[in-house]
This record gives structure tokens, C-alpha cells and sequence, in this order.
């Protein structure tokens, strides 16, 4: 189906400017008549030649930014079903992701959550960085967030591409929405070639044991691994911008664990809270915490050689670097903070 194209209601083209039409007695130019005829008056002249009064533009017709966003839906539409959309070797999909995706989020990023960000300057215009953050919330909402905050509050509009678990591609749906939304698998050759080609990938290392560590040891970062986001950034030569999330820790306050009952459902832990699962659907509601989003000062790989990234001891000095300028970051921002909520 073609396009169409719509006509402004406020076209004009088909008017034709005519001459206001003279009253009786006005002076004209007429036939001359027999006999003596009296001299034309300049001032009469002048009525006669005087240009016709521009015609004032009609308003725009109302309802007309609702026509363009429904033409636009319409399009959209189109061009999902005929199959002419582009998505990438990672099936990644951008333009769904921001009509669809990032449209589902934002309300939960801007009225539920609130979230604030900070240092978002610090994530640079071009080119790729890799951005390390604290994992936690029992679910990967913070992650999402995340990605929300990137692509609204950075000049650029810039696209956060998130390394996940495997955990998340085996699911059904759920592997399907990460594909399309740019996540991949969390392995360093993806990441690699992510960050060579100039995009921004978000990696959180504490992986499970962040998401699921009890509610008691919140904001107390667990181990980094053994550094391999590190070894990533040093061989593609882009700088690690370290991240504090501070509100994720309170949405499913996780005061137990259902251990057997992980493992025959094949999860890393089963959380029980104090709402889930007494309260059944009504219990899976994340809290409507305050949140805090803050990017660091980015750290540059670009100085160091290219064996580097297979010295074990700088990986683990810069790991560390890293891992504290995250923690204090986080304990800075829970000082300032005024209440959970607000």
C-alpha cells in the first residue's frame, strides 16, 4: 500500500484573488459616451488601480497532529507486516525498540520510578565506551532503566546495548523483546565487536549474585569475577564509564530463599519477599522507590598496549578501581538521599 498524501486543509491554491467589486457610482474605466465628459480624478484613479488586500491564511485545521501521528502508525504498521524493517547480525531492532520498547518503559522510568541521572555527560557523544553498573532488585528492572536514561537524557540520544545472562535467551518472549531491544549474550567476543563498531554496551559483573543477594546486604557490591569486562575495553580501546544505580535495592525486598524450589524450576534462586508469594500477582508489584542513576568519571584504555589486556595484575588493579568507584559513588548518593520513596 502506497503512501498517500494528504492536502493541508489550510491550502489555498485553488483560490483566485478577485477585484472587490465597485459601487454604484464609483469611478471606472468606462466607454466614453457622446458629448463632453468630465476629466478623470486622480483620487479616483488611485481607488481603481490599488492592489487587492492580501487574503489572511486560514488557521491550521485542528486535529492535525493526531492525522500525522496516525499516518505514522499506519506506516509502522505497514512496514512490520511487508517485513521492510532492518535489524542487525545481533537482531537488534531500532527502530521498534524506539517506538515500541522504550515507549513501555518510559512511564515506568519517569512516573513510577522517578528516576534521576546524573553525569550522563560522561558517557561520550561517539564512538564506543563500555558502562559498568551495580546489579541488583531480584529482577533485571535496573538494567532497563538503565537503557531508558541512556537513550533519553544523553545529548546524543545514544542506544545502550546490554550484555545478559544466558538465563534470559532460553526464556520464551523474554529472548525474543532482548534481541530486539539490542541485549546479547554476555560473552567478550559479542562485546568486542559491539564496542569496535562504536556502539555503548552495559555489562553488570555481579551478575546473580547481585540481582538475588539478600535484602540485608544491600548495596555492598559482590565480586567483580575475574575482570574479563576489563580485559574487553583494554583490546577494543574504549574507556569504562562506572555506574551507581541507588533505589533498585528496595523494589522486591528479598528476605528468603526458596532454594529447592530454584532448582526445579531451574532458576538461580526463588525470591520470597514480603509480598511475594503471599500475595499472590499482587505480590510480584515492584515498590515504587525513588531512583538515582549516576555515571562516573570514565576511565581511559586507549594509553595502554595491546597486550595489556593479558596482564593479569592490571586487571586486577583496574577491576578494582572500578568496583570501589562504584561503591563509593553508591554510598555517597545513599548519604544524600532523603527517604526510599521520595
Amino acid at each position: 500500500m502506497a503512501d498517500a498524501k494528504v492536502i493541508p486543509f489550510d491550502d489555498d491554491r485553488s483560490r483566485v484573488r478577485r477585484r472587490p467589486a465597485r459601487a454604484d457610482g464609483e469611478a471606472a474605466a468606462v466607454r466614453a459616451l457622446p458629448g463632453p465628459q468630465e476629466p478623470e480624478l486622480p483620487a479616483a484613479r488611485a481607488a481603481v488601480e490599488e492592489p487587492a488586500a492580501p487574503v489572511a491564511p486560514e488557521p491550521p485545521a485542528a486535529g492535525g497532529d493526531w492525522e500525522r501521528r496516525l499516518a505514522g502508525g499506519l506506516a509502522f504498521l505497514r512496514r512490520r507486516i511487508t517485513g521492510e524493517y532492518e535489524v542487525d547480525e545481533f537482531g537488534y531492532d531500532e527502530e521498534l525498540t524506539d517506538q515500541v520498547l522504550m515507549s513501555l518503559l518510559r512511564p515506568l522510568y519517569e512516573k513510577y520510578f522517578r528516576v534521576e541521572v546524573k553525569g550522563v555527560e560522561n558517557i561520550p557523544d561517539k564512538g564506543g565506551a563500555l558502562i559498568v553498573a551495580n546489579h541488583s532488585g531480584t529482577l533485571p528492572l535496573d538494567g532497563l532503566m538503565m537503557q531508558v536514561a541512556v537513550h533519553d537524557r544523553h545529548p546524543a540520544g545514544r542506544h545502550l546495548r546490554l550484555l545478559a545472562a544466558d538465563l534470559v535467551f532460553v526464556l520464551p518472549v523474554v529472548n525474543e523483546l532482548a534481541r530486539k531491544a539490542g541485549h546479547t549474550l554476555a560473552c567478550a567476543e559479542d562485546a568486542e565487536r559491539l564496542l569496535r563498531s562504536g556502539e555503548i554496551v552495559g555489562v553488570m559483573p555481579e551478575g546473580f549474585k547481585g540481582i538475588g543477594k539478600p535484602f540485608g546486604e544491600r548495596y555492598k557490591l559482590q565480586r567483580f569475577g575475574r575482570g574479563g569486562f576489563v580485559s574487553t575495553a583494554l583490546r577494543a580501546g574504549v574507556p569504562i564509564v562506572p555506574c551507581s544505580i541507588v533505589g533498585a535495592e528496595e523494589i522486591y525486598p528479598m528476605v528468603g530463599n526458596a532454594r529447592t524450589l530454584a532448582r526445579i524450576l531451574g532458576l538461580p534462586y526463588f525470591p520470597l519477599t514480603p509480598t511475594f508469594p503471599w500475595l499472590g500477582p499482587l505480590g510480584a508489584l515492584p515498590l515504587p522507590t525513588k531512583w538515582t542513576i549516576q555515571f562516573g568519571e570514565p576511565i581511559q584504555t586507549d594509553s595502554y598496549a595491546l597486550e595489556a589486556a593479558e596482564d593479569p595484575m592490571l586487571m586486577f588493579n583496574l577491576t578494582d578501581q572500578v568496583r570501589e568507584q562504584i561503591q563509593h559513588t553508591l554510598y555517597k548518593l545513599l548519604v544524600q538521599r532523603r527517604s526510599v520513596f521520595f
